[in-house]
């Protein structure tokens, strides 16, 4: 399969959110990174843009497979700062295919 690469912006900034585009483990030239759930971009994307893993207020999570769901709360618990008293807002779907047959994607909006 050809790699399938980004051709919308990572994430976009209005008055007070930031609305980030779903991302996949990849690397800075666009290449996947060898693994799958934990090497998602999303933070990089959130630091970039003037945020961080705490502003986020909505997830949406994609996954190849739902037998994953466990391995994705466990990444997801260790990523997001104290998730248990302050978590944002989540939905998580089983998609039919995602860019480059990775196994997850994950998008977000955070506050400024």
């Amino acid at each position: 399969m050809k790699a399938v690469y980004h051709i919308l912006v990572a994430a976009t900034k209005v008055p007070g959110l930031i609305f980030c585009s779903g991302q996949t483990p990849i690397d800075g030239s666009g290449k996947l990174v060898p693994g799958g759930i934990k090497e998602h971009t999303l933070e990089k994307v959130l630091i970039h843009s003037g945020a961080s893993l705490k502003n986020v207020v909505k997830v949406n999570i994609f996954l190849k497979n739902m037998d994953d769901f466990a391995a994705v709360n466990e990444v997801y618990e260790a990523a997001l700062p104290n998730p248990k008293a302050s978590q944002p807002a989540r939905s998580c779907f089983q998609a039919g295919k995602l860019p480059n047959d990775v196994i997850v994607e994950i998008e977000c909006i955070a506050s400024v």
